[in-house]
């Protein structure tokens, strides 16, 4: 009997076979799943930072990667506005990586998507980070996130799509689970 693949070969840019294959594969030898990640940043005077991507290690090999990543704050917080802002690189972190996810979820269940944005929101209190009262969280302790998709998804397809995200997502787990960061200083 001959059977015909329905499955589009590209859904959302992406191959579900492909996708399916590595689920295959680190299931099978999840050594293969293990990512390394280094990042070296470098202070370019005022609040104005450089950060550089060095490499990304998968399974052991190294995949050389050399993107700018610019940080600064805004000339009404006393930067010089040369880029983003450190709170808003995370907040722009965790919607790239719920993209990730959130693409490839509905890419996997044969969802077109026409566009998606992500949009997250939070606000902080200059008197934690000030440290002018110690009753101030130096952060936010509420970030809000809202995902708009358009495709031929239903409302119930796409919030079951969510909620896969909500548990796979890196960056949606670092930013809801305490995370252990351990900072020290180092020599050059």
């Amino acid at each position: 009997m001959n059977t015909v693949n329905t499955q589009p070969s590209n859904i959302n840019g992406l191959d579900p076979a492909a996708l399916a294959e590595e689920v295959v594969a680190v299931t099978a030898d999840p050594a293969s799943g293990l990512l390394h990640f280094d990042v070296a940043t470098q202070w370019r005077g005022g609040f104005h930072s450089e950060s550089r991507t060095r490499s990304l290690s998968a399974a052991g090999e190294e995949l050389e990667r050399e993107h700018c990543i610019v940080a600064d704050e805004p000339t009404e917080l006393l930067g010089t506005n040369k880029g983003p802002n450190p709170q808003e690189l995370a907040l722009a972190a965790l919607n790239a990586c719920m993209t990730v996810g959130f693409v490839a979820g509905c890419a996997t269940h044969g969802i077109e998507l026409e566009s998606l944005e992500i949009r997250t929101q939070c606000d902080i209190d200059l008197r934690g980070f000030l440290a002018i009262d110690d009753s101030v969280p130096a952060g936010a302790p509420v970030w809000t996130t809202q995902i708009v998709p358009k495709g031929n998804g239903t409302p119930e397809q796409f919030a079951a799509i969510l909620e896969h995200v909500k548990k796979t997502s890196p960056n949606f787990f670092h930013a809801v689970e305490a995370l252990s960061v351990d900072a020290t200083i180092a020599s050059d």
